[in-house]
């Protein structure tokens, strides 16, 4: 049997997740992935694999109908919209739904943006006008980000949980199910679903867009918005002195940061590296950039080992682009092993000059990292299949001056969040007081 691996980017692994929800039919293959193989394993950017393509008789991929299995879970993430109770399959929420309509119209009413208090009567008039017995309150959202200035998705999530109370209350005799499916950029590797047909298989015929709902007028004043401070500004002071408080305004001159993670593989560093990422980017001003050791392995340093020399550059080379992102303004979030004190050191010393460094070691105990075992690395390492591999045939140095201690076997994902929140946001308040 010939088997391949190829690694899923963000947009791709959205389409992975719904695929194996039961929102899709099957799984199209984007232009140029391997189909020229019997089973293809789909991996994220840490090489995990998550779920394998095979074939169904033919020999080769790009037959009728390859059969997809689920392997492993999805990396968990923080925030609302990670939320098992929300993220349901096709079959789940179908069954709710089917339950609450008792015989009546699903609709499906789609919050792609921020709901406006227009959109909350024109929501309550398209249930009037459908005779729905059930609203299933679609939320898509992307694990890419939204953009520098656009509410995220945690905020997206909790406005449209918000919408569902308010329709809840004004239609008290139709069931609201808030419901938050993955769903991939326009312009992302992998072709997008058809919409209507994902909600579907949902259990909702009836579709609608609320945002799709406004009027012309309403449109042009959710608009102007975005220029309505400048233009406030603009009117009181003069050109130059706008331009001076408009731009600090905008956060320009504003201190940095740098947080490296260290810990073992499996410790629960990525875990709770992606946490506080979605955290520090969900209604904040600063742009958040993610360094994680296993995606920067297979870009910017793919070419080095995991002898103690290459081990050591590759820390180094993400504390320098961690420090780059500090010194313009933003916070550079990294996650690797960094078993080495010489190299947590150096990337103190290149993030220090650009704004506050926070040292968290993550120190989840050996024996525990190694029973959760996700990518299966510390097995093959004991056979001496991997070489030179953290904890098992290669040292950890265990910093004496970490800023942060975690231990993830006692501190839950969202606890640990807050606590390195916490530390970060007093630093950074202290910097900027200097």
């Amino acid at each position: 049997m010939t088997t391949r691996t190829l690694v899923l980017d963000e947009d791709a692994l959205d389409v992975l997740e719904l695929a194996l929800g039961g929102a899709l039919a099957g799984l199209a293959l984007p232009a140029g992935a391997p189909a020229d193989t019997d089973e293809l394993l789909l991996a994220d950017a840490e090489n995990t694999p998550l779920a394998r393509l095979t074939d169904a008789g033919s020999g080769a991929l790009d037959g009728p109908a390859p059969r997809l299995e689920r392997l492993r879970p999805f990396a968990p993430h923080g925030g609302p919209h990670w939320d098992p109770a929300l993220r349901l399959g096709a079959a789940a929420a179908c069954e709710r739904l089917a339950a609450t309509a008792a015989g009546r119209p699903v609709l499906a009413l789609i919050v792609d943006d921020m709901p406006t208090r227009a959109d909350l009567d024109h929501a309550a008039a398209a249930v009037d006008g459908a005779g729905a017995g059930a609203v299933l309150l679609l939320i898509p959202v992307p694990r890419r980000g939204r953009g520098d200035g656009a509410v995220g998705a945690a905020g997206l999530v909790r406005s449209a949980l918000a919408a569902a109370e308010t329709l809840r209350a004004v239609r008290t005799g139709t069931g609201v199910l808030p419901v938050v499916i993955p769903w991939p950029a326009a312009d992302g590797t992998w072709p997008v679903p058809d919409l209507p047909s994902v909600v579907a298989t949902y259990g909702a015929p009836l579709t609608l867009r609320l945002s799709g709902l406004r009027s012309p007028a309403e449109r042009r004043r959710i608009e102007a918005l975005a220029g309505a401070h400048e233009a406030a500004v603009r009117a009181v002071y003069p050109e130059a002195s706008a331009v001076e408080i408009i731009r600090a305004g905008d956060g320009a001159g504003r201190p940095g940061a740098v947080v490296l993670f260290t810990g073992l593989s499996g410790s629960g560093k990525s875990t709770i590296a992606r946490a506080l990422v979605e955290a520090l980017a969900d209604g904040g001003t600063r742009g958040v950039t993610l360094l994680d050791g296993d995606e920067v392995r297979q870009h910017l340093s793919a070419e080095l080992g995991f002898d103690v020399a290459s081990r050591e550059r590759n820390v180094e080379r993400i504390g320098w682009v961690a420090a780059l992102v500090a010194r313009h303004g933003g916070i550079g979030v990294a996650a690797p092993i960094a078993p080495f004190a010489v190299s947590r050191a150096r990337v103190r010393a290149l993030a220090e000059p650009h704004g506050p460094f926070l040292l968290v070691w993550v120190s989840t105990a050996l024996e525990v990292c190694e029973a959760r075992d996700r990518k299966g690395l510390y097995a093959r390492a004991r056979t001496g299949e991997v070489a030179d591999f953290t904890g098992v045939s290669s040292p950890y140095e265990a910093p004496d001056d970490a800023d942060v201690t975690i231990d993830t076997a006692v501190t839950a994902v969202d606890e640990a969040v807050e606590t390195i929140r916490g530390h970060l946001e007093a630093r950074l308040a202290a910097r900027q007081r200097r």
